[in-house]
């Protein structure tokens, strides 16, 4: 594996240098912090058609749970009458 020579700002280096634990290194430390992957990996893992039926189902459940919550809350107001 290669190594690269990075530019930070003296504030970027202070906070890396702030987070990094005593046994890793700022490689190992600006992996941990920034994460493995990323959201942008999953782009193009759907087609337009699962994308879309993912969608649908998604706010299926998001009607069905808001349903739910405005019938807890209505019994709540009824027992607090």
């Amino acid at each position: 594996m290669g190594t690269k020579n990075v530019r930070l700002d003296d504030d970027v280096y202070e906070r890396i240098k702030s987070e990094k634990r005593d046994d890793e290194t700022f490689s190992e430390a600006i992996e941990r912090l920034i994460g493995g992957s990323s959201l942008l990996d999953l782009v193009g893992i759907l087609s337009d058609e699962e994308a879309e039926e993912m969608r649908d189902i998604l706010e299926e459940v998001d009607t069905d749970a808001t349903e739910d919550m405005d019938e807890v809350v209505d019994r709540f107001e009824g027992d607090a009458k």
